[in-house]
C-alpha cells in the first residue's frame, strides 16, 4: 500500500526526494516539503481526498481498512 500513495503523491509534488511514506498499524502518514503541502492537500481538500477513496478501495480489497495522514 505504501508504494501506491508514494507513486500517486510523487507525481503531484515537485521535491520528490523529501517524499515520505510510512506505515503506522492501519494508518499511512505522508510527509512531504512544506512547499508542496498544498499541493497535495488541494483546492478544497479535493486531492487528499481522492487519494483517500483509492486507498480505501484498494485496502478493502487486500482485506485491510488503511486510513491516509498528512504529518506536518
Amino acid at each position: 500500500m505504501n508504494e501506491l500513495v508514494k507513486y500517486i503523491v510523487t507525481a503531484l509534488v515537485d521535491n520528490k526526494d523529501e517524499v515520505s511514506v510510512d506505515e503506522d498499524g492501519d494508518v499511512i502518514v505522508i510527509k512531504v516539503a512544506k512547499d508542496d503541502m498544498g499541493k497535495v492537500i488541494g483546492k478544497q481538500g479535493r486531492i487528499i481526498k481522492a487519494i483517500r477513496s483509492v486507498v480505501k478501495a484498494a485496502s478493502i480489497k487486500q482485506g485491510k481498512n488503511y486510513s491516509v495522514e498528512i504529518d506536518e
